[in-house]
């Protein structure tokens, strides 16, 4: 019998933190929630939440670069995000190039407004956004 594994995906922002999950046998993710951050500080208990109930073995954290590639401010956050991630939790972190994940996500949701997922109050663009960024980084992995 083969093993689900769990991925968790991150549209990092200093106010929001979109969350998705996903696994490797179906390369199928969906968005779950977003967690505001405090004064830029993320919400630490939320995420240790998630991590508890779905045991990801890989977390993979949207890297916000310029259109041209180049780092910007928020990028240097994501990377720290990260590192804490890291730190806090006993899986492997990824960063996956996020360019243009919010504006796919919006498309998503305007496309499947009608979809009972995203008529859930609690999904929100930040989390469509995690999952875009998550199901482009399996795409790309596997």
């Amino acid at each position: 019998m083969s093993t689900i594994n769990i991925i968790m995906g991150f549209d990092f922002g200093t106010k929001n933190i979109g969350v998705a999950i996903g696994q490797k046998l179906t390369c199928t993710v969906r968005p779950l929630t977003v967690l505001q951050s405090q004064s830029g500080i993320p919400n630490w208990g939320g995420i240790k939440d998630i991590y508890n109930i779905w045991k990801p073995v890989v977390m993979v954290v949207g890297l916000p670069l310029k259109i041209n590639g180049e780092e910007q401010s928020i990028t240097i956050l994501a990377r720290r995000f990260a590192k804490q991630l890291k730190k806090q939790f006993p899986v492997t972190v990824k960063m996956h190039d996020e360019r243009f994940s919010t504006s796919e996500a919006r498309l998503d949701y305007f496309e499947n407004h009608h979809n009972y997922l995203y008529a859930r109050q609690d999904i929100k663009i930040n989390a469509i956004a995690a999952g875009v960024i998550l199901k482009s980084w399996l795409n790309q992995s596997f």
